[in-house]
């Protein structure tokens, strides 16, 4: 059976929505209701579980912009198309800025709409088999296996990650520490026929080189010294499964030889044995170093790069998609709050303004550590910057006294630092009034006086 895709499509003018609806009408794998305005839309969705929201940025009351704010607030699941006409691209830019997934020009071309959709269906296609769609399960529609995560970027791992599984190819995943690797690499795991088979997580920096290679291809009985009886390796444990070499920069160049073998040709020998042992075994690699420069340094062979580079999946660094960062310290908030009991609801904006100005060196795990530290430390319903790692709140502290100048027009200075506070507190004028250490008339004058204003 096909699945329909949902759309709402959003418009002030009758005509218009008389026109799209008649032109969907024609395709049996769309389910398409309108709404007049950005009110509307938002009361029907309560209703409608859209999978795609179509909006004119131009609309009285509420327009495009505002929509998308709210639809990315409370349902970022949906994928959100504006429509622009030709002589107001930048509008369809700066929403796209915004996190809407494209836009259509006006006058339509309905070849192009249907083209978009047939996209935005096959991503959703790609990412969600497997995923229950529970409304009350609040991560379930932007989590991919255990991945959370609604960035473009992490759209397109997603969509990689549902093309690979299927098939046999080594997969190369790079990244930072912190980033999230061995999520992604069980994730193809998962995905995989070989989903019901061992998954064998190895981490080679753990080994000493004289170790490294009994531990990945197993010993005879007598090979060395302690070695009183046979032992399986990891590749034997993974046979007809998957092993996943993290850290895969720091194994030893002989263990690299025997490696390849494995890849090439799916079989090997046990240190000390002759006996040539033939498996089945997927291969998935992970590391933050930069092969391309471990192989300069003849640390690495080049061979083997070719051999697990097949697929090649880099995980972003977490300042790289700080529109995750929220959703993520929601995610990592309710499961301290299931481990310590702590009735701690929610992270305060002063929280949040922190983490959106820091830069995350740890990442993902940097960012669960700072939410678990929080919850422990907090004593009432709210995280608050006080409760964060110092280093946190001193790379704010020097953040904040940087203003990048073209001159030193104080006019100019002043100008763009109440910008800067403007921002920095999502336009909220008595925060940033207070901030200023400046009355709120006094901030009206001054956006006045310098032209500042709000985005639509």
């Amino acid at each position: 059976m096909t699945t329909q895709t949902k759309i709402l499509f959003v418009d002030d003018e009758k005509h218009i929505q008389v026109r799209f609806q008649g032109a969907m009408k024609k395709n049996k794998t769309v389910v398409t209701k309108t709404a007049s305005s950005g009110k509307e839309a938002l009361e029907k969705l309560e209703r409608f579980s859209a999978d795609i929201v179509i909006t004119d940025i131009r609309m009285p009351h509420m327009d495009g912009y505002a929509l998308l704010r709210q639809i990315k607030k409370r349902y970022p699941q949906i994928f959100v198309v504006v429509i622009s006409a030709y002589s107001s691209i930048e509008n369809a830019v700066k929403a796209m800025k915004m996190g809407a997934y494209d836009y259509i020009p006006k006058p339509f071309d309905f070849d192009i709409v249907k083209l978009l959709i047939d996209k935005i269906a096959g991503h959703k296609r790609a990412i969600e088999p497997g995923i229950p769609h529970s409304e009350e399960r609040r991560y379930k529609k932007h989590r991919f296996e255990n991945i959370i995560g609604r960035d473009q970027k992490m759209f397109n791992i997603y969509e990689t990650i549902a093309q690979v599984a299927p098939s046999k190819a080594s997969v190369l995943i790079t990244g930072e520490s912190g980033t999230g690797k061995e999520l992604v690499a069980e994730a193809i795991h998962f995905r995989s026929p070989r989903r019901n088979k061992p998954f064998i997580r190895v981490n080679c920096a753990a080994f000493s080189e004289s170790l490294i290679t009994s531990e990945l291809f197993g010993h005879e009985k007598g090979a060395f010294t302690g070695a009183f009886k046979d032992k399986k390796g990891y590749f034997e444990l993974a046979d007809k499964g998957t092993i996943f070499l993290d850290e895969i920069g720091d194994i030893p160049m002989q263990t690299q030889i025997s490696l390849l073998r494995v890849l090439d040709m799916g079989t090997f020998q046990r240190v000390g044995g002759n006996r040539t042992l033939k498996i089945d075994t997927r291969v998935i690699c992970a590391t933050n170093q930069d092969l391309s420069q471990v192989i300069r340094e003849k640390l690495f062979r080049q061979d083997l790069f070719y051999r697990i580079n097949v697929v090649a999946i880099h995980v972003p660094p977490l300042r790289d998609r700080k529109n995750d960062i929220q959703l993520l310290a929601n995610y990592f908030l309710e499961k301290q709050r299931k481990v310590t009991g702590k009735p701690v609801a929610r992270v305060s904006m002063g929280a949040f303004k922190v983490f959106t100005q820091y830069d995350w060196p740890g990442n993902v795990r940097e960012l669960a550590n700072a939410i678990e530290r929080a919850v422990i430390l907090c004593n009432g319903r709210e995280i608050k910057p006080e409760h964060l790692p110092e280093v946190m709140k001193s790379y704010q502290k020097d953040k904040n006294l940087v203003l990048q100048l073209p001159s030193k027009s104080l006019h100019l200075a002043e100008k763009t630092l109440i910008r800067k506070v403007l921002l920095e507190n999502n336009w909220n004028l008595k925060q940033a009034a207070k901030e200023l250490e400046i009355a709120r008339g006094t901030l009206y004058s001054k956006m006045s006086k310098y032209g500042i204003e709000k985005p639509d």
